[in-house]
């Protein structure tokens, strides 16, 4: 998931997107509400994440322009502003949701996890294709087997007639990308979209090796390929 952050407290911004790209989030980070209704102008953001006084306009008033141009765009309000006239008014702008400074990041990862529920298919924290079963709270993946699927490499541990597989925290990522799409094609520029923030360097053919591990390690043909358009897994439901 892409997560948009307009938050004028460097600090606390900084420690925010290493928090937040730890849990597997992509962050990009704006200081101004200005330059956040720039960035939300293309949609290439999933969720925004946003401070109510920033130094050029109130974050109210980004919120209302963005509720204006009929976005759905997630919103987490983000702010010391504590008054119950404050959290009413950013909830009635739109806002999906209201956390006051300071605040433990726990508590921030669960709220966000909740409006990821929302925007997907699942209604907990596993996402279920087929064999593969993938956790966004333990960030851990299992294969269930029946018999034996010599199409599986052996993996570190079983869990009655499960296989937990470890991968790199980008490979997780694209995992979950096309799992939570499953059924979808998802281009190439699409899948590095949920990868990387600004700025951050990609290289050519780095969704390709992602996803070379990734089938190593999982079922056969779970990952196809659709030449020229992209990757897609097929729901069997």
């Amino acid at each position: 998931m892409r997560i948009l952050l307009v938050e004028d407290d460097v600090p606390l911004a900084n420690a925010l997107q290493k928090s937040l790209q730890g849990e597997g989030f992509v962050v990009n980070h704006v200081n101004q509400g200005k330059l956040a209704l720039n960035a939300l102008s293309t949609p290439d953001q999933d969720m925004i994440i946003l401070d109510l006084g920033l130094p050029d306009i109130d974050g109210l008033e980004v919120l209302k322009q963005l509720r204006n141009k009929k976005s759905s765009l997630p919103v987490i309000i983000l702010t010391a502003r504590d008054s119950t006239e404050s959290k009413v008014k950013g909830l009635d702008y739109g806002a999906d949701d209201y956390l006051v400074k300071p605040f433990e990041i726990q508590e921030l990862m669960a709220r966000l996890r909740v409006i990821e529920r929302r925007l997907g298919t699942a209604n907990s924290s596993l996402i279920c294709v087929g064999q593969v079963t993938l956790d966004t709270f333990s960030h851990k993946i299992f294969v269930s087997i029946n018999g034996r699927d010599t199409s599986i490499t052996p993996a570190n541990k079983y869990t009655n007639n499960e296989i937990e597989i470890h991968f790199s925290k980008k490979e997780f990522m694209v995992l979950k990308a096309l799992m939570e799409n499953a059924g979808r094609i998802l281009s190439r520029e699409k899948i590095e979209s949920k990868l990387y923030h600004w700025g951050e360097e990609v290289l050519s053919n780095a969704v390709e090796v992602h996803i070379h591990k990734l089938r190593k390690s999982l079922p056969d043909k779970f990952i196809q390929n659709v030449r020229g358009v992209g990757y897609i897994i097929n729901n069997p439901h």
